[in-house]
């Protein structure tokens, strides 16, 4: 019988070589597992579109190689500059107007006049846009609105197409990108992610403005459900009720049936690394719930929070 978790992993010149055709691949990166094609070839990202089942009102983000690379793309001011400076390669995006000229296709940014830009922590992946010459379109390698994969066997696995994979290894940070834009007078938190909105704001010495929860679309992550597993979420739990499934934080004593502790010292890290993993691990026992425990919103928690709340929200999953 065939392993259902083996999986097409190929080199890093391989995976250049894909690129240019115009052809799909799984990247690492530090935050999550990434569907990439080639950011200038609108054929090559259509393919993500149809591959992920994504609404093609959602923007992708560009990963580019370094600043010099995003800068040919994107139009950054002092503050965006200072933020790259700081916080790039890392688990920043930043949301910016878009540069003159038609090299990014109106596809990748959903016909917006902003783009939204990441140099990756990863070298693999960094070194494969380097040798590519040009940004890549990645969004994490999942069905739109599902869990996001952190492991190489997941993401391959998850999308169900046989999508050849980089094999970087167990993402560092678990958690996508935070999401800053910057196009508007006062910058503004359009996502949380893997790094804490305190440590932005102590770099721009400003406070980050948060959007409406009717505002548009303007980047990925903003839709009320996403990130969801099959199960139902129950937040802020105490404890989990009969033939519940229960994910845990923290110090706790043991609980019945399948259950999980993100972190038993309470370190956000380390949920934030395991939190898609585990629900992951939960909802394949096929409960009816998952009962979550209350996790704090200090730091990079209220990241894992929003992710909680959008997988917990209302949806259709067909």
């Amino acid at each position: 019988m065939d392993n259902p978790f083996s999986y097409t992993a190929i080199s890093k010149s391989k995976a250049v070589a894909r690129l240019a055709r115009g052809e799909l691949v799984i990247l690492p990166t530090e935050t999550v597992y990434g569907l990439a094609a080639d950011a200038t070839n609108a054929d090559a990202v259509l393919k993500i579109f149809a591959t992920k089942k994504r609404p093609r009102f959602n923007p992708l983000i560009c990963h580019c190689a370094n600043l010099e690379m995003a800068a040919e793309i994107g139009v950054f001011g002092e503050a965006a500059r200072v933020l790259a400076a700081t916080f790039w390669p890392g688990p920043l995006t930043l949301v910016l107007e878009r540069a003159n000229g038609k090299t990014i296709p109106d596809l990748v940014t959903a016909g917006l006049n902003t783009i939204a830009l990441r140099v990756p922590a990863h070298d693999l992946t960094t070194q494969i846009i380097s040798d590519l010459g040009r940004p890549v379109a990645a969004p994490s390698a999942n069905f739109s609105g599902a869990l996001s994969a952190t492991s190489a066997k997941t993401a391959f696995v998850a999308l169900g197409a046989n999508i050849p994979v980089v094999d970087g290894g167990a993402c560092d940070r678990g958690l996508e990108s935070t999401i800053i834009a910057l196009s508007e007078t006062n910058p503004i938190l359009l996502r949380p992610g893997a790094l804490a909105r305190d440590e932005i704001e102590a770099v721009l010495g400003d406070k980050l403005a948060t959007p409406g929860p009717d505002g548009p679309i303007t980047a990925p992550g903003m839709l009320a459900s996403h990130y969801a597993p099959r199960a139902s979420l129950r937040l802020n739990a105490g404890a989990p009720e009969p033939g519940e499934s229960w994910l845990g934080f923290g110090p706790e004593p043991g609980r019945p049936g399948a259950a999980l502790n993100l972190s038993p010292t309470g370190d956000m890290a380390e949920a934030a690394r395991n939190l898609f993993e585990y629900l992951r691990h939960l909802d394949e026992k096929s409960p009816a719930t998952i009962a979550v425990a209350s996790i704090p919103e200090t730091a990079i928690g209220e990241a894992i929070n929003d992710r909680l709340r959008r997988a917990a929200a209302p949806r259709n999953l067909g």
